[in-house]
């Protein structure tokens, strides 16, 4: 079949299955619109219904993009006739007179499912309605694209099935749970096509419905949902019997099987392959009813059993059923006589196939078939509480499968378990009491008139504080440490930080006596102490349960604070007399409320409020420590490193010594004395401090006043000079001979306008004339020497700017005394002068100003050197001039 090119062709009645015979001649614009057009459907082959059911033709259209609403009409085609108008949609007066009572009765109705489809039904089907039925849709197109109707043929078939309930061979409606029954019903066809039938059974417990077991018309068994397990183990079958009967057999019958049984059977047909459910018959077999097995449990309300001993306990079972059932036995046990909550938990257990499971403590037997024992072995205090017996009822199936018949928990048993209690008293002692803080306190609590205790007994111990008050307020005891029955030993709030740090400690010295230790008792510490003494049993998984607790009579840790009083006395007991000579100082301590003092003393001086060289001044000189270790502190004269001394003459008792005195060891000296008590052992605690009266150092001397001053010519200098300054010392009163003086002298200078900054040490000359001269930062250089007994020189070479600002000198004069001995006498300084470093500008500027001219010039020269050259040499060329011709100007438009 070929489509050629041109006007549109006018296809009525194109199917979708003619397109595939179309030869390649086709336009594709022509292919394309013709896939467009509109295609009417409805069920492929024929349609087979038995008289008196209800035939249902649905009709659609693919691929429309009309109005809202597609319009439907169908015919009928009854064999040698032609198509009566049967209904329609849209056109009321479009159905014949022969159908139009039916419609009015509805016994024909057209339903639409959607805009592009409905459904034709036809109640109560009748051998007239054997035929074709068309399904078509009317157009108003100018050209028809696509296919606007289709054709169904239905074929109608006599009610050749007979469904009824057959004999029922069971014992009767009623039953026991687990006992067999069977049901059955007889289903037969008489119908002139070749037609299968499908059967289902199928059990009513009131509105709810299960399906059982069914076949299928292609001849497979199915079970219903919840019957997969038993119709496996072959507990629920369904079997043929002759050539119409069909039996429903159940071994084993449960609860959930009692109901109304009933039998549904169908007819199918195959056309082309497809699968027709042509009708469907049902009829009520029969209702099972299950009776509910009697099962009842019983146990001892009330048992009281001895610690130690065995308790026996007996589960009565109570039942109507006589046939092969097995019980399963299982014990509970539960602190509450409530035995749906969680805490219940299995003892021993004996399984349908008479197999126990228990533990060694534990033993499950059974005398007869309706009496079940427990026993339970060397009775301990846990097992006080509330029994329980299930008993469940089992019936074999098939496979070896068993099922659940009947189940019942007996009411609570109670048992109490009695025990002996170990009687013994607690005593508490403190064999160290504290006298002072600090002190060691030790408590011991012991167990005594103990009585009935056995090898399982064993002991722990906790103790408690309880702050002592005078009024009657209730205090509460604050747990230091207690012990459980695995001697675990846990800390309270209290003591956990002390007891980590040692200081609390809890130990058991002998097996009936308990210690508790505190190194360093404080006041916080003051109060009452009492400890309780715990007994514990052990069980048979080798726990420990606690038995009972026997409280000692508090013992009270208390002693009188009082400050701590330490006093230091100082004298002198030799006269002082002048300089050079010793100076001796004792100090004599005294303490009250320390224990066991152990002093340190402290040997410091205070320059006297007139010493104008350091007014206020408290210097540290030499120590002792409470282990009798000496410390030289601030002692800093490098020549009398041995002039101090400080020891112990007795415990209370120190003496200090200071040799060849000078003048500048005037002042006040004291000594400050610390007293130290023990501490657990080798530690130390500061207990009081106190200081000494003083005792004064005083020359009365009429010697000679040194004075100091700095002099220099020219306190203004150019950057480069030399600076001169000169440090004169002068002496007023006594005349001394210049062997016997000597001086310290160092120079200062402070680089600033004012003396806002810290002077900066320059040079140094000893007495012994050895000169130290301080590091700078720039070039020039510094010389100090001594001109004469009383002048000393500081030189600065090739001075800087930075070498500007105030210079003064300080010194410190020594002088011989008669004795011999050198002695240093105060430290005097001079007024600062004020140095000046100017900048020579004719000689800052003078060489570079002569090497600008110079350069100047010679660039000069060369610059007139190379222009002449160039000019002679290479600039000289003979032009030759050339006449040029007189011409007109060029267009600027010629190419």
């Amino acid at each position: 079949m070929c489509l050629g090119a041109g006007a549109p062709t006018v296809l009525p009645h194109l199917y979708w299955e003619d397109l595939i015979g179309f030869k390649p001649c086709l336009s594709p614009l022509v292919v394309a619109a013709l896939c467009r057009g509109r295609v009417v459907r409805v069920p492929a082959g024929s349609l087979v219904r038995v008289v008196g059911t209800e035939l249902v033709i649905p009709c659609n259209v693919s691929d429309y993009d009309g109005p809202s609403e597609q319009n439907f009409d169908w015919s009928f085609l009854a064999s040698g006739s032609s198509f009566v108008e049967l209904a329609s949609t849209w056109e009321v007066g479009f159905p014949a007179q022969l159908y139009r009572e039916r419609l009015q009765r509805g016994d024909i109705v057209l339903w639409r499912t959607a805009n592009d489809a409905v459904e034709l039904h036809i109640k109560n089907v009748q051998p007239s309605d054997q035929g074709h039925y068309k399904c078509s849709t009317p157009s108003t197109d100018a050209t028809v694209q696509g296919n606007y109707e289709d054709t169904v043929q239905v074929k109608v078939l006599p009610d050749a099935l007979r469904v009824a309930a057959g004999p029922q061979p069971s014992p009767g409606p009623s039953l026991r749970e687990g006992e067999p029954f069977e049901l059955r019903c007889s289903a037969s066809t008489a119908s002139p096509l070749h037609t299968h039938l499908a059967l289902l059974w199928e059990v009513w417990r009131g509105p709810a419905r299960r399906s059982i077991l069914s076949l299928t018309h292609e001849g497979r068994l199915r079970p219903g949902p919840g019957y997969e397990q038993r119709y496996r183990s072959g507990d629920v079958r369904l079997d043929t019997v002759g050539s119409d009967g069909y039996r429903l057999s159940v071994s084993r019958a449960l609860a959930s099987d009692q109901g109304s049984y009933r039998c549904i059977v169908s007819e199918w047909i195959g056309e082309q392959g497809n699968w027709q459910e042509i009708q469907e018959k049902a009829v009520d077999v029969a209702t099972v009813v299950i009776q509910p097995t009697v099962l009842r449990a019983a146990v001892a309300r009330n048992v009281s059993v001895a610690e130690g001993k065995e308790l026996d306990l007996t589960c009565n079972i109570t039942t109507d059923r006589a046939d092969d059932v097995r019980p399963a036995v299982t014990w509970y046990f539960s602190r509450t006589p409530d035995s749906t909550l969680p805490g219940p938990h299995v003892l021993a257990r004996l399984d349908h196939d008479s197999l126990v499971h228990s533990s060694p403590h534990m033993a499950l037997s059974h005398v007869d078939a309706r009496s079940y024992h427990l026993l339970v072995r060397d009775v301990s205090k846990e097992n006080a509480g509330y029994y329980f017996c299930h008993v469940a009822l089992w019936t074999p199936g098939h496979n070896r499968s068993w099922h659940k018949v009947a189940e019942a928990m007996s009411a609570p048993g109670a048992v109490a378990v009695t025990w002996l209690e170990p009687d013994y008293q607690v005593y508490l002692n403190a064999s160290k009491v504290p006298e002072f803080s600090d002190d060691l306190t030790e408590l011991e609590c012991r167990i005594v008139d103990v009585e009935s205790t056995e090898a399982s007994v064993r002991f722990t111990v906790s103790w408690y504080y309880r702050v002592n008050r005078r009024s009657d307020d209730v205090v509460a005891s604050e747990l230091l440490a207690v012990m459980n029955g695995d001697w675990t030993l846990k800390y309270g709030e209290r003591s956990k930080q002390r007891a980590q740090d040692g200081d609390f400690i809890f130990s058991k010295e002998r097996t009936d006596t308990f210690n508790f230790r505190i190194q360093r008792t404080t006041e916080e510490d003051r109060g009452s102490y009492y400890c309780v003494v715990s007994a514990w049993t052990k069980q048979r998984n080798n726990s420990w349960v606690k038995s009972k607790d026997v409280f000692s009579k508090p013992v009270s840790i208390f002693w009188a604070s009082e400050d701590s009083v330490l006093v230091v006395k100082a004298r002198q007991p030799k006269p002082f007399f002048a300089a050079g000579n010793t100076f001796e100082m004792t100090c004599k301590v005294s303490s009250k409320n320390i224990k066991s003092p152990r002093y340190s003393v402290l040997i410091m001086a205070e320059k006297p409020v007139g010493d104008l060289s350091s007014p206020n001044e408290t210097k540290y000189i030499i120590s002792l420590d409470q282990d009798s270790v000496v410390k030289l502190e601030n002692w800093t004269d490098a020549s009398r490193v041995d002039g101090v001394v400080l020891e112990k003459v007795q415990e209370d008792e120190f003496r200090y010594r200071m040799y060849q005195t000078q003048v500048s060891d005037a002042g006040l000296y004291r000594c400050m004395v610390t007293a130290w008590s023990p501490v657990r052992g080798s530690l130390w605690r500061e207990a009081a401090t106190s200081l000494s009266n003083p005792i004064e150092i005083d020359f009365q001397t009429s010697g000679p006043i040194f004075n100091a001053s700095v002099h220099s010519d020219a306190p203004s200098v150019i950057r480069g000079d030399l600076i001169k300054l000169f440090c004169i010392i002068t002496v007023e009163g006594a005349a001394l001979d210049p062997d016997d003086m000597a001086f310290d002298v160092a120079w200062f200078a402070v680089h600033s306008f004012g003396l806002d900054k810290a002077p900066v040490l320059l040079s140094s000359l000893d007495r012994k004339g050895i000169v130290n001269t301080a590091q700078r930062d720039w070039k020039s250089d510094l010389s100090l020497e001594r001109v004469s007994v009383l002048e000393f020189l500081l030189q600065v070479h090739g001075s800087e700017d930075q070498d500007f600002g105030n210079y003064y000198c300080s010194v410190t004069p020594w002088v011989k005394s008669p004795t011999g001995s050198w002695q240093k006498e105060a430290e005097i300084q001079s007024k600062p002068i004020f140095i000046t470093v100017k900048m020579d500008v004719l000689n800052a500027f003078k060489y570079p100003l002569l090497i600008g001219v110079g350069l100047s010039t010679v660039i000069g020269l060369l610059s007139c050197l190379i222009g002449y050259c160039s000019s002679h040499w290479c600039c000289k060329k003979e032009v030759q001039e050339t006449r040029r011709e007189r011409r007109r100007l060029m267009s600027m438009e010629m190419d």
